[in-house]
């Protein structure tokens, strides 16, 4: 899924970040990557020049900023470093920069001081480098007179690599104090980091000569380094495939669903808490998976202990489906992924590992265990449900609603638009005890029935009984039960 670039592009060498771009850069292009400190210039930086290393290039990386020790010590700690990789050296604190010298961006030939171009130019010229990092580029403003002189020598310096067919690599601490819009002007292709306070991202606002994927990505920086998760883009992922219906295993909630879900559907499991939910999307999960169809359960809420535990009470044998490699349980801890990151994760089941049954469960612990939902988990829940109906995989997201008794809502947060199918549980009282029943509200693909059954959760599994139509008042959240309908010989039984 990270974009497999093409021969004409230079890889960036960051899981992802391929994807977002294409296939890669341009050869003999200049990209500017702007963004403040501690966003991972330097680092996506080393990982631009490590690709091409990795492929016998040379890489050459212009130090203006940090001690020449520091950069060398992060190439190594991330496994970058390569012995085709150079390092010159031209920071403050470098020998070249001593007190009996002054430095100047400008040629030699037109002040008597050293050119700092010039020490790029013969280092290029000796080294031959395919990729170049110039870290930052925006230290060189301050060795120019004015900004005209600037942007004219960055330029000159950029059309001099571009004819030794070399791919530049600026980085730019952009800040107001430090306006970086003239460099944006100069280059092929804009790359922006951000911190956020609970994540980061990166976008392309420029790209010459290609189009890329707009919007803003998830990035995380690990002890291996950068890895990009780019957005969800469910028109990508359009894949043919043939019409088939999933059973839960329980005849008589088939016969309710018309034979049961059908594929590349997606359907709500809508319930208060306790009302069987998490047990009815397992019901279908593990009879999907004992035919033979790869199933995942995404769990925001509870354990896969507790889940096991669960399925161990009511005889559904998902440890042994576990074990067998049919069932996946991927436990989502909060805040511990950005929606990008748990996209990545699903198409990597989906695309990678042939899952075709999905289980997010459930909508609530979506909704506050994310990074990076900006208060808008709908719309990415709609980017999920319609990436999996894409690619053929039947989707099954339990939603709790929070009232036990009171007025009827097919889901809490009016998400039940995203749904193919609806099916509800509810409790409901009869003569003192407390029951379950469920329903079908929703079924685009087929009919369906419309009668209510009690469902109950025992040792044995799960158990839908026969259609209760004692039981009426659901929709108007005041549930009734009338002996007289139980009645065949009351008269009222015919209104």
């Amino acid at each position: 899924m990270d974009g497999s670039p093409t021969n004409s592009r230079h890889t960036t060498g960051i899981w992802g970040w391929d994807q977002i771009l294409a296939g890669g850069f341009h050869p003999a292009q200049n990209t500017l990557i702007r963004g403040p400190p501690g966003s991972g210039k330097t680092i996506f930086g080393l990982h631009f020049l490590a690709a091409g290393t990795s492929n016998d290039e040379s890489g050459l990386f212009i130090n203006l900023g940090e001690p020449e020790t520091y950069i060398e010590d992060t190439a190594e700690h991330f496994g970058l470093d390569s012995p085709n990789l150079q390092f010159l050296n031209l920071s403050p604190s470098g020998e070249e920069f001593s007190e009996s010298e002054t430095y100047s961006l400008f040629e030699s030939a037109e002040v008597e001081q050293p050119s700092l171009v010039g020490s790029i130019r013969s280092t290029v010229e000796e080294f031959e480098p395919s990729r170049v990092l110039i870290d930052p580029i925006t230290e060189l403003r301050y060795l120019t007179t004015d900004d005209h002189q600037f942007r004219k020598q960055i330029l000159s310096l950029l059309d001099y690599l571009r004819t030794q067919e070399i791919s530049v690599l600026l980085t730019s601490q952009a800040a107001e104090t430090m306006p970086d819009d003239d460099l944006q002007f100069l280059v092929d292709a804009v790359v922006k980091l951000e911190l956020h306070p609970d994540r980061r991202t990166v976008s392309v606002s420029k790209f010459r000569g290609s189009d890329f994927q707009r919007g803003q990505h998830s990035y995380e920086i690990s002890a291996d380094g950068v890895a990009v998760y780019p957005n969800l883009r469910p028109g990508n992922s359009v894949q043919e495939f043939t019409g088939e219906t999933l059973s839960s295993g329980v005849p008589e909630l088939d016969d309710m669903l018309h034979g049961g879900l059908e594929r590349g559907t997606v359907t709500f499991l809508s319930g208060p808490t306790g009302a069987g939910k998490t047990t009815t999307g397992t019901q279908f999960l593990k009879e999907a998976a004992e035919n033979g169809h790869r199933s995942v359960l995404y769990s925001f809420e509870e354990s896969p202990q507790t889940l096991l535990h669960r399925a161990d009470a009511v005889n559904i044998p998902l440890r042994e489906l576990i074990d067998q490699g049919a069932v996946e349980i991927v436990e989502i801890n909060p805040d511990d992924l950005t929606v990008d990151q748990f996209t990545a994760r699903i198409q990597s089941d989906v695309e990678e590992r042939d899952s075709e049954v999905v289980v997010i469960d459930g909508i609530s612990g979506f909704k506050q265990g994310l990074r990076g939902l900006d208060g808008d988990a709908t719309s990415h829940l709609i980017t999920i449900g319609r990436y999996l109906r894409n690619r053929g995989v039947t989707t099954i997201f339990t939603n709790e609603v929070h009232d036990i008794t009171g007025e009827f809502r097919a889901t809490e947060e009016h998400t039940s638009n995203l749904a193919d199918n609806v099916v509800f549980i509810r409790h409901v009282e009869v003569r003192g005890s407390l029951k379950k029943v469920i329903g079908v509200l929703k079924k685009r693909a087929s009919d369906f029935g419309r009668e209510l059954r009690e469902l109950e959760i025992t040792e044995d599994g799960l158990s839908v009984g026969e259609p209760l139509p004692e039981l009426r008042g659901i929709l108007t959240g005041t549930p009734e039960w009338s002996d007289e309908l139980s009645d065949p010989e009351s008269p009222s039984r015919s209104d």
